[in-house]
């Protein structure tokens, strides 16, 4: 062992962490609540392939409900 800590985990997390009832998407990152929870599961590969999703689920969230943040 090398006594080093593992790399820290991306992730896009705001610290946001409210669920929009009508799209189930987070109102700070835009991941689903199942993609949340399993997020540290997930392989760096699928992690960064979600990441680049993201942005585009904004338009699934009622602008009025984001201008909350």
């Amino acid at each position: 062992m090398t006594g080093k800590p593992p790399p820290p985990i991306k992730t896009p997390c705001i610290k946001v962490c409210v669920i929009d009832g009508t799209s189930g998407l987070c109102l700070g990152c835009y991941r689903t609540l199942n993609e949340v929870a399993g997020w540290a599961r997930l392989s760096a590969e699928t992690r960064d392939n979600l990441m680049a999703e993201l942005p585009g689920r904004r338009s699934q969230i009622a602008p009025e409900k984001l201008a909350m943040f």
